[in-house]
């Protein structure tokens, strides 16, 4: 880390929110985080050398639709724009952000924490709270801050342009973090028992970024999906190796996914064409109770 440069700003680029207010509900809205882990916002990391997948776009329109800000300015095209995010990162990170809001955004929507802390909320142990996770952080903090959320009406004479992190920064010599957000997407940065639960299925899928984004996949799905084919899922997941890989990766994560016990299915070719055939699902993947979890994100 270059020492001439102690603190980190992530400035925001876009709009400047009036600091001091709150992170609650004003409305009986039921946006949750989860809805962005359903999105396909956050994919595995490109593993083949040469791949590059720099920017994604998602009409999120049906699933922030409840947003308080949509329902109040009449938006209905929704998008999201930005890097790619990857779930071995970018989606722990994020995770730490609104675990962090969860906790300490009751009464202002900027808030600052030790960066210790941010990490173990991001599922790190001690034992990797090193300079390069450091730097791994800020990182992801810059992807987060960079990506976009497009709100439009269906005449397009109202357009509100604002993002995931409107402020991050990472101060060195203070070894803390500092978190803005925009306290209109509230929504986004609460968490329930709901949503604690799926993010204590995820790190049980901990390092294993496929299966955590089929796994989001999934859990989107109807109660009773149709046969889903692999092509499908190449869309989903974004994955660029080549296509014999990209089949072992699926298989490989559907394997995954069974023997955490969230998955009861078959893997079958029709026409040289690979299917999933979901026979079961089970949400609660073994965690009997989420409250019995909560110290995992404290």
């Amino acid at each position: 880390m270059d020492n001439k440069n102690k603190v980190l700003h992530l400035p925001d680029v876009l709009s400047i929110s009036g600091t001091g207010k709150k992170l609650t509900p004003s409305s009986n809205s039921t946006v949750q985080p989860v809805a962005l882990m359903r999105l396909g916002l956050f994919v595995p990391t490109l593993k083949r050398k040469g791949s590059k997948v720099e920017s994604v776009s998602i009409d999120a329109s049906k699933e922030l639709a409840e947003l308080e800000i949509a329902q109040a300015e009449g938006y209905t095209d929704i998008r999201i724009s930005g890097p790619r995010l990857s779930m071995e990162t970018d989606f722990k990170v994020w995770i730490a952000i609104i675990v962090s809001f969860s906790r300490y955004g009751e009464t202002t929507n900027t808030i600052e924490l030790p960066f210790s802390q941010f990490a173990s909320f991001a599922g790190y142990p001690d034992k990797e709270k090193t300079t390069v996770l450091r730097m791994r952080i800020s990182d992801a903090l810059t992807r987060l801050r960079g990506t976009t959320i497009s709100l439009s009406s269906k005449n397009k004479n109202k357009h509100t342009v604002t993002g995931l992190l409107q402020r991050g920064q990472y101060d060195v010599e203070a070894d803390v973090i500092r978190l803005q957000a925009d306290e209109s997407l509230w929504e986004l940065y609460r968490i329930d028992n709901q949503v604690l639960l799926q993010m204590i299925v995820l790190r049980k899928l901990a390092n294993k970024g496929s299966a955590q984004a089929l796994y989001t996949f999934l859990e989107s799905l109807p109660q009773r999906p149709i046969p889903l084919s692999f092509s499908r899922i190449k869309k989903r997941l974004m994955l660029t190796s080549p296509d014999a890989q990209q089949n072992r990766t699926i298989k490989k994560a559907i394997e995954e996914l069974q023997k955490a016990g969230y998955l009861d299915a078959s893997v079958v070719k029709k026409d040289k064409e690979w299917f999933l055939n979901i026979h079961g699902r089970n949400p609660r993947c073994n965690v009997t109770n989420p409250a019995d979890f909560i110290a995992d994100f404290t």
